[in-house]
């Protein structure tokens, strides 16, 4: 498995956290699983593989242009023959700029982008797999996405409140309560509550919670540190509620996690 991420245009910087390459090396098959990271994702499927996400009876091949929306619980993936994937990671505040669509219809969904941005999206595809260089193909999605991005003013600046909001929220030493983090901006609580929602796909509770524990993920993949440390580090209560949490998450224990068995989520989390 080869896992590469690139940065993005200035322009689009505050928008997307990063683009990235993924190609799986064998026409074999693997199973993985998906954990919440408060980020949503559109992804070109350029290979001959198959992409499967699980369902209640099963597994489902995604469509070759995907939008992740929230993934709030565990999903089990499988790879199928040789994929090779183009990835735009926005941050969470940021793919709503894009969409017309409040982001939190996306929520534990793997949906088709074409059914949201029609032949727009079909064409860019199509130049993707026309295009033989990766500079070439990032470019093409730089420029679709300053394109979109200039129809967005209003929702952009209302974004940019959520984003101020959410660095408020992941410090560490963040303790105040959601009614003056408002009260700041000079809305009402319930407003940005629902702005929240709106943009990110999350509450600020839930979001608070995924960043959290995707610091504690980091941490235990690294190996450099006992649970009660990375529990401490981490703003937790104690271990028991690290451990609680991390569970909920993943499936499992931290100590039961492993990124060599895990090679989607140990790449994201080396990244």
């Amino acid at each position: 498995m080869k896992y590469h991420e690139i940065k993005p245009d200035s322009r689009l910087q505050q928008y997307v956290k990063c683009y990235y390459i993924y190609e799986s090396e064998t026409n074999g098959t693997f199973e993985d699983t998906v954990f919440p990271s408060g980020s949503t994702e559109i992804i070109f499927n350029l290979g001959t593989g198959k992409w499967q996400t699980a369902t209640g009876e099963g597994f489902v091949t995604t469509p070759s242009i995907e939008l992740w929306g929230q993934i709030i619980r565990p999903l089990p993936i499988r790879s199928i023959g040789r994929n090779t994937m183009l990835g735009i990671r926005f941050f969470p505040h940021g793919a709503a700029c894009f969409l017309n669509d409040k982001i939190d219809l996306f929520n534990n969904q793997v949906v088709d982008f074409r059914d949201l941005s029609g032949n727009e999206v079909s064409m860019l595809y199509e130049k993707l797999l026309e295009t033989t260089t990766w500079n070439k193909r990032i470019g093409l999605i730089q420029d679709f996405l300053l394109q979109r991005l200039s129809l967005s003013e209003k929702r952009s600046a209302r974004a940019a409140v959520v984003s101020d909001v959410m660095n408020e929220i992941k410090q560490q030493d963040f303790f105040d309560n959601l009614e003056n983090v408002a009260s700041r901006y000079g809305i009402s609580s319930r407003y940005l509550q629902k702005l929240f929602l709106q943009y990110t796909g999350l509450t600020p509770k839930l979001y608070s919670k995924i960043a959290r524990f995707q610091n504690s993920l980091r941490l235990v993949t690294k190996k450099d540190s006992s649970l009660t440390s990375i529990a401490y580090d981490c703003g937790y209560f104690d271990q028991s509620h690290f451990i609680r949490e991390f569970r909920s998450f993943t499936g499992l224990t931290p100590s039961g996690y492993s990124a060599e068995s895990s090679p989607i989520t140990g790449a994201f989390a080396n990244n």
